[in-house]
């Protein structure tokens, strides 16, 4: 079978990685890929966004199955333009990438299907949000309504803070996806993320992680896009994973099917644990990143199969196979990220490292360039380690990590305090 895979971050990189050990994967294809994916795939200068030249690029190429890393492709239709044409797509309609697309679509889905969650109010104009501040007070989220880059969230700790949010996003702060602002309460407890395959009727839990959103040490610095995580996440008990399943993720995906938009693909549940009980953050509707390249390094060659199940309405004979294992990754950012920061500096060192089923490198913003490796992006490269146990993991992981020649970058030095006990 001949794969496409769409993107060229560090989660796609991981899903190509996964897609490559299995035998069933002949011509492997990422669109656009990086200096990582290039050498286990062919890198296509392809629009992921541009349905139109991604249908005729499967059609050209007599491609099996195409599967979807980012969230915007998915919102742009991507996928139903696929189905149209008769290829196999791993990853949901844009009717159903709302629940990614909008948070006041997602709350009012929760609402209507009883999944718990914070209480919430929308708002189209800054007048009317300010004054809702002024009666709620803080400590309060502020949320762009739309996909902002994982940029539009601010977790206010003051009444100024969430007013500047405010400002912010009717000021233009995020473009479109900031024309409208949802106000939530501040929940407290245990954040972690569970990760569900759904083919509209079914849903297959494969895995829970939990990452690391400040960009320093003690989860301090400003929040980027994720700096590093672990999986299994030790606070989803097989208790607290049964009560999101069945008060949360199952009455959604219903709530889904009875609207006539039924999800398929994977819903990522971000949760908020409290006390052992859950309530939904957000939902993704496509692998998170960085867990996706801990969530691939522990289901290997099994998630083609897997994808494979879910996008031909079979998961319900399907099963995960895990080992009783754990994987950490380190991302290495380049200086000054999230904010402004340096490119183009060659990175040195990767050929030297091993790629094994227990170590491996993966590549996010990085390219090609007169044979080197150039960092292009912010966050660059993730260091993953596959263990018995999470320290071992966490070991193998940081020795990557360490071995990587790129002055230019900067990594956590305490990624999975938390599992392991530590303090921030």
């Amino acid at each position: 079978m001949d794969i496409l895979v769409l993107g060229g971050g560090g989660r796609e990189h991981a899903l190509a990685w996964a897609i490559r050990r299995n035998p069933k994967c002949d011509r492997l294809f990422v669109a656009p890929g990086n200096a990582g994916t290039a050498a286990l795939a062919r890198n296509v200068a392809l629009d992921p966004e541009d349905a139109g030249a991604v249908v005729a690029f499967a059609r050209a190429e007599g491609i099996g199955l195409v599967v979807v890393g980012p969230e915007a492709p998915l919102v742009a239709g991507v996928a139903d333009a696929l189905q149209a044409a008769g290829i196999a797509v791993f990853g949901p309609s844009a009717a159903a990438a709302r629940l990614e697309a909008s948070k006041t679509f997602t709350k009012e889905v929760c609402a209507a299907a009883g999944a718990p969650t914070a209480a919430w109010a929308a708002f189209d104009a800054e007048g009317p949000a300010l004054a809702h501040l002024a009666h709620t007070g803080a400590p309060v989220v502020v949320k762009a309504d739309g996909l902002a880059a994982g940029k539009g969230v601010t977790v206010a700790a003051t009444a100024d803070e969430a007013a500047a949010a405010v400002r912010a996003a009717f000021a233009g702060a995020f473009g479109a996806a900031g024309a409208r602002v949802v106000i939530e309460e501040f929940m407290t407890g245990e954040e972690a993320s569970l990760f569900v395959l759904c083919d509209g009727e079914t849903a297959l839990p494969i895995g829970t992680a939990q990452d690391h959103k400040r960009a320093f040490d003690g989860d301090t610095g400003p929040n980027t896009g994720g700096m590093g995580a672990y999986s299994p996440a030790p606070v989803v008990t097989a208790e607290v994973e049964a009560l999101a399943l069945e008060g949360i993720v199952r009455p959604v995906l219903a709530e889904m099917a009875r609207r006539g938009t039924p999800f398929r693909g994977v819903l990522y549940a971000g949760l908020m644990i409290d006390a052992g009980r859950p309530r939904l953050v957000e939902f993704n509707v496509r692998f998170g990143d960085p867990e996706a390249q801990v969530l691939m390094m522990r289901l290997g060659a099994q998630a083609l199969d897997l994808m494979l199940a879910c996008a031909g309405g079979r998961l319900g004979s399907a099963r995960v196979d895990w080992a009783e294992d754990h994987a950490l990754t380190v991302v290495l950012a380049a200086r000054g990220y999230p904010g402004p920061h340096g490119r183009g500096d060659a990175i040195g060192g990767l050929d030297r490292l091993p790629a094994d089923s227990g170590r491996m490198v993966f590549h996010a913003g990085t390219v090609l360039r007169d044979g080197r490796v150039v960092a292009t992006g912010g966050r660059v490269l993730s260091a993953t380690g596959r263990g018995a146990t999470l320290d071992e993991a966490r070991e193998r992981a940081y020795a990557l990590a360490e071995a990587v020649d790129w002055p230019g970058g900067f990594f956590r030095r305490d990624i999975g305090w938390r599992a392991l006990g530590g303090t921030a």
